[in-house]
């Protein structure tokens, strides 16, 4: 399966550049890239890191229960994106 839109998604809504997230998780920018677009798969330890450091355990979660990863990145945008219109 392919998670790079999701986790692309998740380190969007976490605020995070490729950048950032690639100094948290110890890794060089172009990893993240080539993740993100489906280019290069992560170990589970380092999707794990990747959904902590985005701060976004849930996600992570619901990845591994099998929820539609389409289903998910859809629920995350308009999720997060009406918690900030009603804040």
């Amino acid at each position: 399966m392919q998670y790079g839109s999701l986790l692309k998604q998740v380190r969007k809504l976490s605020g995070l550049s490729q950048e950032k997230l690639a100094e948290k998780m110890y890794m060089p920018r172009s990893t993240i890239s080539k993740v993100e677009n489906n280019k290069m798969e992560l170990k589970l330890s380092d999707a794990i890191r990747w959904f902590q450091a985005s701060n976004a355990p849930d996600a992570l979660a619901a990845m591994l229960c099998g929820v539609d990863v389409a289903s998910l990145a859809q629920f995350l945008s308009l999720f997060f994106g009406g918690v900030i219109k009603w804040m």
